[in-house]
């Protein structure tokens, strides 16, 4: 049979067309987005593959950008992520000409029930992780909090092995570590003071936070500088999308957070700030001495995010923060924080990672008293300088490896005391304190088998006291004979003391079923700068010292070994943990010690070891309509250091033994749902007098040799939220209400005692009113903080 020349013809350019339409698919590629439906922020890490061909599949860049070769199109594209549905779409021919958008959507479960940890559910018993914690921002603001204010590390002291020092505090105290034993670091860059009117609010607006990890027990060998916790905080990233905001109006204080794109869909930002108004609530007092008062605070941060391609990305953090008070003109007191980072993480390739991270952090505090007499101003300021690098690389299934280096300047300038015009106070300039250290790191995890992994890691610092800066010499080189025989000055960059230690880092899981694992790690650290305080809370006004001649850097060592069951379908964990802590070089002042204004601070501190050890069960509920944890922790925290105690062991004032905490959320809608927290801790340790005595007609309160021998009554408290929000998520704005109440059932827990004399059986005599004096006796006066404090905070979204 004959083909005509025009059908031979049509038959030759369809073989042809279909032809060139191959090879322009070959050569072609499908690029995209893929953005997380509720913020439209880029999902990095999605596994992009054709319809089966997984094999050939690619995985999302930091952006959320993707290139995948095309292939005979129409064909069907698979977009998946863990957590999330997956999302299938057909591609045509026309696709090829346009950048694509992937909009994911977490999985039902997630939207309907309040979860606890975003990880996937048998992450507990599956990771090498022991004593880590992360904390979801919406478990945060889930708890009920004091005067209406969602507070992080108010929130961490609900967890098993982090204590406090007592009835309105956030200061940390982590298996029987002090409070300047804990870095909190927000996007890579310290925070020195992260407290707000004298430690009753962190510096953290939660609105802000992207993510909360605590590192309470195997701390990666990437991270060092303190000896008891890592408390890890990362600030929101804007969307690529649109405008948003959200905030809230308190009790106490307002904040709002606005995030979106800055220049275009490659650029973003994040900006909040938070401001008290107590200060205009004491304005509004008939008492001339409270409107004279002065009382505020306030936090600016801001996050701004350079997607360059989809292997490099810029980010460039900031925190400002500043806390004042003033009583009646005469006195103030105040200090601010300034911390900023900025970081660069770029993919070399898809098993190859680098990150660096350089940051400024500044610390400034100063107390002024206005008196003709005794006035001055009293100022000191420290800060810490820093860059650091880490490249990871994935070798395999079983393999990963990470090595870098990180170095860190300290610069504590002089103590100054300037006194008033006319004041009878001598000015005071102390001598500057400098140091470097340098460290180096590397580490590995791998899988053994499929029930053994092991992960070790080894940090070499090398620290450097520097000038400029002067020593004091003392007899037979001992200072606490507290005589001066000579000093020596030092110039800039000297080199005055070096000190370098090795910490390793070690870990192992074995996994005894799907359910059940054994863990155990081994950690040591060295911290080259601590506070010498009276003040087991913290203080603003804290003196922090430097390691140097007379003063070398805290070791400890820390084993734990814990057994982790997760049951009912991973609806349900539990875990126990048990924990020795040894600390060596640990200091201590001695009684009646004044440190504010001493140069020569090692006269005034003297230098021991310590021991913690510890029991932590936790059980938790991740998942339902009612979630959260009981946590109970048995521990003990001793101290031996000579000239404390006649030399023999005693505790801390945060050593207590029993700390229970409970926590539950219930969602009884999507517009209501409740919380509650209760928590019970064995009282803190103190010195009570054991007598009075007399000098210059004044009575005087005598104490033991012996330190810390009494304790507070046990502290308990109930405090309860009830929250309506605005189910429906499409409307522009969206608002919500929280009703909290602190102390539910008015439990007086105490904050001080102060041991003095009764007259008439009155605390408060006054002699011009009260009568004559019928009797003295020596009495005892408890203050408290709270009772039953109801608050009402309104939030919005937009």
């Amino acid at each position: 049979m004959k083909i005509s020349l025009h059908l031979r013809l049509g038959l030759f350019l369809i073989f042809i067309s279909g032809l060139f339409h191959t090879t322009l698919a070959q050569n072609k590629v499908i690029s995209g987005l893929v953005l997380d439906v509720n913020n439209s922020e880029p999902m990095p890490g999605a596994s992009v593959y054709w319809e089966g061909n997984v094999s050939t599949g690619v995985v999302s860049g930091l952006d959320g950008s993707f290139e995948i070769e095309a292939v005979d199109l129409p064909a069907r594209l698979i977009i998946s992520f863990i957590g999330y549905q997956t999302s299938v779409r057909l591609i045509n021919p026309k696709d090829l000409e346009r950048e694509l958008k992937f909009f994911l959507s977490p999985e039902e479960l997630s939207l309907d029930e309040i979860i606890i940890q975003e990880t996937r559910p048998d992450e507990q018993v599956k990771n090498l992780e022991t004593g880590v914690v992360r904390l979801p921002v919406a478990a945060i603001k889930n708890i009920p909090a004091l005067f209406g204010e969602v507070d992080l590390l108010r929130s961490l002291q609900l967890l098993p092995g982090v204590q406090t020092a007592g009835e309105g505090t956030t200061g940390l105290f982590v298996r029987g570590g002090s409070a300047d034993q804990n870095l909190v670091q927000v996007d890579g860059a310290p925070v020195y003071n992260p407290s707000h009117f004298f430690g009753f609010f962190s510096v953290f607006n939660p609105d802000a936070l992207d993510q909360v990890d605590l590192y309470k027990g195997n701390m990666p060998a990437s991270f060092g500088g303190r000896l008891s916790s890592l408390i890890d905080v990362s600030l929101k990233e804007g969307n690529r999308e649109q405008i948003r905001g959200e905030g809230g109006i308190g009790t106490i204080s307002s904040r709002l957070t606005l995030d979106g794109p800055l220049f275009n869909s490659n650029s973003t930002f994040s900006a909040s700030a938070r401001r008290t108004y107590a200060d205009v609530f004491l304005q509004l007092s008939n008492d001339q001495d409270i409107r004279n008062n002065r009382l505020n605070f306030h936090d600016l941060s801001g996050k701004f995010t350079f997607y360059l391609n989809d292997k490099n990305k810029l980010t460039f953090s900031t925190y400002q923060g500043r806390d004042f008070l003033g009583l009646d003109e005469d006195f103030g007191l105040g200090w601010q924080n300034w911390v900023s980072s900025a970081q660069w993480n770029r993919n070399i390739s898809d098993s190859f990672f680098f990150d660096l991270t350089a940051y400024h952090s500044s610390y400034n505090y100063f107390v002024e008293f206005d008196d003709p007499e005794a006035g001055f101003e009293w100022n000191n300021q420290l800060s810490e300088s820093g860059v650091k690098g880490q490249w990871t690389k994935l070798r395999g299934e079983n393999l990963q490896t990470y090595w870098g280096f990180q170095s860190q300047l300290y610069h504590f300038a002089p103590i100054t005391v300037d006194p008033a015009g006319g004041s009878a106070v001598q000015g005071l300039s102390t001598n500057p304190k400098n140091g470097i250290l340098n460290n180096l790191f590397a580490g590995m995890s791998y899988d053994f088998s499929p029930k053994l992994s092991a992960e070790a890691g080894l940090r070499w610092g090398l620290y450097n006291q520097i000038g400029p800066g002067v020593d004091y010499i003392y007899p037979e080189d001992d200072p606490s004979q507290e005589r001066i025989v000579d000093s020596v000055s030092y110039e800039r960059f000297e080199s005055i003391k070096f000190y370098q230690g090795l910490e390793p880092r070690l870990a192992f899981r074995y996994l005894i079923n799907a359910q059940i694992s054994l863990k155990t790690a081994y950690n040591r650290n060295f911290q080259y700068l601590q506070i010498a305080s009276n003040s087991s809370a913290g203080l603003p006004i804290d003196r922090w010292i430097l390691a140097g001649r007379y003063v070398p850097p805290i070791r400890s060592d820390q084993v734990s070994l814990g057994l982790f069951h997760n049951f009912d379908e991973n609806r349900w964990e539990f875990s126990v943990e048990g924990y020795y802590k040894d600390f060596r070089n640990i200091i201590d002042l001695k009684n009646g010690a004044s440190v504010l204004f001493a140069d020569n601070v090692e006269t005034e501190i003297l230098i021991g070891d310590g021991w913690a050890y510890g029991l932590e069960f936790l059980l938790r509920k991740n998942v339902g309509k009612t979630t959260g944890w009981l946590a109970y922790t048995w521990s003990r925290t001793w101290r031996q250091i000579d000239g404390v105690s006649l030399g023999q062991k005693y505790n801390p004032r945060y050593d207590r033994p029993h700390d229970v905490t409970l926590v539950l959320n219930h969602e009884f809608s999507p517009a209501w749902s409740a919380g509650l927290t209760f928590v019970y801790t064995t009282g803190q340790s103190v010195s009570f007098p054991v007598g009075l005595y007399e000098v210059d007609n004044q009575v005087v309160s005598l104490y033991s040799d012996f330190r810390n021998q009494d304790r507070f009554p046990n502290y308990h408290r109930m405090d309860a939220s009830i929250s309506w929000k605005n189910p429906n998520k499409g409307k522009k704005w969206r608002g919500s209400w929280n009703f909290s109440v602190y102390n539910l059932y008015g439990r007086k827990n105490p904050f001080a005692y102060e041991f003095t004399e009764i007259t008439n059986g009155n605390i408060n005599y006054d002699p011009e009113t009260d009568g004559p004096v019928v009797s003295v006796e020596p009495g005892i006066v408890m203050t408290y903080l709270f009772t039953f404090l109801p608050s009402i905070t309104y939030n919005f979204q937009f």
